[in-house]
């Protein structure tokens, strides 16, 4: 039995209904998963194998799969050999029943095979979660082969929605828990709460945005144009439908414009080997622009979120210097302006409110965790409705680091102590009795919840506070509207994981410009498969980081949009490089052996 008191679960749905991404939610808080991959064939159907392939976009990079293919005892094994620490995702049953079907198996005790299914589900001591589709509900196949299939996958769904801990049924993305009570990662803890209605904004939390003025010389900004008049109104999301919990269907980038933009930069005109690796952020734009050429992000905004965080996760930081910075920010002044005015970006100020401390108890309520989603979902929401084609997410706070150390802690099984950052003071000098107080309060704080469930919502609430909250709604709400986000420190990497929870989609349009030198942004970047496009090392600053790399990804964007083709790759001299690629070992090369020039070879004819 899992820490969220349960150790298998059935999800059923029909097609296209969001099952997968829903049992993927499941168990983005493993470390690592084993992916049990049960589709047959199509080598000769490129849809199936697109489909094939979406899955696989989707997956993190720590988990391991496991082709089944067309021998359907395999997956009782792989459920017999499974260790308690194990955590296994089978998608999906209906591959393992055509393997069952399959007419060279015939004839063949079907039956016997779907119970030795089901004991082995119910004797696995490791983590499962199982797919299947509902066919139920549709008309009955007019072909015998199709009454079979569906017939037996009847029985095989009842069959283990028997022997499972819990079973979802998932409809337009949406899950209903038929089988073992609504899971505290899939619903509010507070029955009366209604979380098809956007919750109230948090008094005073409107974000003052801040234009800094592009100076000559960083170290001489120019006086800010701040606006006076109310700056952001919040509109409602949508319809007010969007329910935060995990399977949220978001948007993914183009699967396409990345890989054949990245073909495409092996045949420009550099003069060396290219962009190096920041061929990553090239890669990155075309997929999330749905362009093979992209373009540089031309509208930027800065969301600068201000947390406080209570109790040992606040040793050694200064509350006055971190109101401070963010009044330097208000002012245009400061690192974080200098960089945002040179980049021609706003600035969004939100101060979140305070959190209790965490190792004493939870550090908000579950009514606090909704409201914080949907202000960060809207502050994406209406960024992208004033035109931003790119957002960046910083962090000025207090208590920050350790908050993050110990949600990516319980949220990627990381060592805490080993990923916790020393405390850094004015003038380079570290305070270890701080760093020690720190470490006792994660510590206590993730042995409180060693038995609490350990769904998006509940690190919130036990752990994360306002700041990451409404971080995690940035990423939720940047994805729903298509919009990048530039993360580089521990609270965006943090949210990320978080999100990771609700909509795996997010990461997907998350970039790394810069990890620094901070292991606990590294870890965390790593469980989420996103890799540094630079290794710079910088210490700026959360958003700073982002902001001082973001010159250098532009002109590598820049580069890769308007470089032409390598003339010895164009098909004539007045091609504009831009079409007829000559491919080496194309079919349309001419191989024949020329004509010789002069004599040809002696000969013996007489």
């Amino acid at each position: 039995m899992s820490d969220d008191r349960w150790s298998t679960v059935l999800v059923l749905g029909g097609i296209r209904s969001g099952k997968s991404a829903f049992a993927e939610s499941l168990v983005t808080d493993a470390p690592s998963v084993r992916y049990v991959a049960t589709a047959v064939g199509g080598e000769d159907d490129p849809e199936w194998r697109a489909r094939i392939e979406e899955h696989q976009r989707r997956r993190p990079q720590s988990w391991s799969t496991e082709e089944t293919g067309a021998d359907p005892s395999r997956l009782v094994e792989v459920l017999t050999e499974a260790k308690p620490d194990d955590t296994l995702l089978v998608d999906d049953l209906g591959g393992w029943v055509t393997a069952l079907l399959d007419p060279a198996r015939q004839p063949n005790d079907d039956a016997a095979d779907v119970v030795a299914l089901a004991a082995a589900v119910r004797a696995c001591p490791a983590r499962v979660v199982l797919v299947s589709p509902e066919v139920g509900l549709s008309l009955v196949p007019a072909t015998p082969v199709g009454r079979a299939f569906a017939d037996a996958l009847g029985s095989t769904n009842q069959a283990l929605a028997d022997a499972c801990d819990r079973v979802a049924l998932v409809v337009a993305g949406r899950a209903v828990w038929l089988k073992g009570g609504l899971s505290a990662a899939a619903a509010p803890a507070d029955p009366q709460l209604d979380v098809t209605t956007p919750p109230p904004p948090f008094p005073d939390a409107e974000p003052q945005l801040v234009t800094p003025q592009a100076t000559e010389s960083l170290a001489a900004p120019a006086a800010p144009s701040v606006l006076t008049e109310p700056t952001m109104v919040l509109p409602a999301v949508g319809d007010g439908a969007v329910v935060f919990q995990p399977g949220m269907d978001l948007p993914l980038p183009d699967s396409d414009s990345g890989p054949d933009t990245r073909d495409r930069l092996a045949s420009v005109d550099f003069a060396g080997a290219g962009l190096g690796s920041l061929v990553e952020a090239v890669v990155f734009a075309a997929g999330t622009q749905f362009t093979t050429v992209p373009a540089p992000w031309a509208a930027v905004r800065v969301l600068l979120l201000s947390g406080i965080h209570a109790g040992g996760a606040a040793a050694g930081d200064d509350r006055v210097d971190a109101e401070r910075r963010l009044v330097q920010v208000e002012n245009g002044e400061g690192v974080l302006s200098q960089l945002a005015g040179q980049a021609g970006a706003d600035v969004a100020v939100l101060r979140t409110g305070e959190a209790a401390a965490m190792e004493d108890g939870p550090v908000m309520d579950d009514t606090a965790v909704e409201t914080a989603l949907w202000q960060g979902w809207r502050l994406a929401e209406t960024a992208a409705d004033a035109g931003k084609d790119l957002l960046v997410l910083a962090s000025i706070g207090v208590g920050t680091d350790a908050v993050a150390a110990a949600v990516t802690a319980a949220t990627s099984g990381a060592e805490p102590v080993a990923v916790l950052p020393r405390v850094l003071q004015p003038g380079g000098v570290f305070d270890d009795n701080a760093w020690m107080r720190r470490a006792a309060a994660v510590r206590d704080a993730l042995h409180r919840i060693r038995q609490e469930p350990r769904g998006a919502k509940d690190i919130l609430r036990e752990l994360g506070g306002p700041d990451l909250a409404v971080a995690t709604g940035v990423l939720l709400g940047a994805a729903s509207r298509r919009v990048p986000v530039l993360v580089d420190g521990p609270v965006g990497v943090a949210a990320g994981l978080i999100a990771r929870d609700l909509a795996s989609q997010t990461r997907h349009w998350t970039l790394l410009p810069d990890a620094g030198r901070l292991a606990l942004t590294r870890q965390g970047a790593d469980v989420l498969g996103l890799e540094p496009v630079l290794d710079l090392g910088l210490g700026l600053g959360e958003g700073a980081n982002a902001l001082a790399a973001l010159p250098l990804l532009r002109t590598a964007i820049r580069l890769a949009a308007t470089v032409p083709v390598h003339p010895s790759l164009l098909t004539g001299h007045g091609d504009d490089g831009a079409t007829d690629l000559l491919v080496p070992n194309d079919a349309d090369v001419d191989l024949a052996e020329p004509e010789p020039h002069g004599p040809g070879p002696a000969t013996t004819d007489e």
